[in-house]
């Protein structure tokens, strides 16, 4: 579904749509910091799963795959194109609401994309295809830091933190299907390493900032 700017519609009981409704999905070329692809592969091996089956259980239990400082809360239609999944994470003690946008969906495959004021720009795609021997299960995100704040935060542990992210929801997706024992292949690349100092102006929409801001007058705007 084509459209100008991303639309939240009814969320979750407990979800903060903020930072979310009205703002633009960026790619890459919009971010600010060094562009990074990183690809997490493993094998669910011996499951009678199809491909399918995964993907499928993985995008119905996306939630529940996340570590307890991210958590995602799909729309009611699912994951399916167009649709917004609003995202409230703390990183490092500071609360980060935003959300994605779920640009690609089918059987074996979905991806998601980024909108102005998340901590990167660019997209992740989750998919699964078979081999001789079992199911295979890749996260490859293509991203850079969104702005200025972000890419030192990067830095200083947030990539880190990301990468763990990522690992986890791997290995929940690994135990779903009652497999403990695995290995993460893990690829890191960077693409650009040129910080796109025209973008620095993103940092007036960051996700991060903004949330802060708002839990800090939260006591102010109870007491008007």
């Amino acid at each position: 579904r084509k459209s100008d700017a991303l639309h939240v519609g009814q969320v979750a009981v407990g979800a903060i749509n903020r930072n979310v409704d009205g703002r633009q999905a960026v790619g890459p070329l919009q971010g600010f910091g060094q562009l990074w692809q990183k690809t997490y592969r493993i094998r669910l091996a011996g499951i009678s799963a199809t491909p399918e089956a995964v993907v499928a259980a993985w995008k119905a239990h996306f939630p529940e795959f996340q570590p307890p400082h991210s958590r995602f809360f799909p729309p009611e239609a699912g994951v399916a194109p167009g649709e917004v999944v609003v995202i409230n994470a703390s990183v490092q003690g500071m609360p980060v609401q935003t959300g994605m946008l779920v640009l690609y969906a089918d059987e074996l495959s979905f991806t998601l994309m980024t909108p102005q004021g998340h901590p990167e720009s660019g997209w992740v795609t989750f998919s699964a295809w078979g081999d001789a021997d079992g199911v295979v299960c890749q996260v490859q995100s293509m991203a850079r830091a969104n702005d200025p704040v972000f890419e030192i935060g990067f830095v200083l542990g947030g990539s880190a933190t990301q990468e763990a992210l990522w690992r986890h929801v791997l290995t929940q997706l690994a135990a779903h299907f009652g497999v403990t024992q695995l290995t993460i292949h893990f690829e890191k690349q960077c693409v650009d390493r040129r910080l796109q100092w025209g973008q620095a102006p993103n940092i007036w929409q960051n996700a991060a900032i903004r949330s802060l801001l708002h839990v800090l007058t939260s006591p102010f705007r109870r007491a008007q």
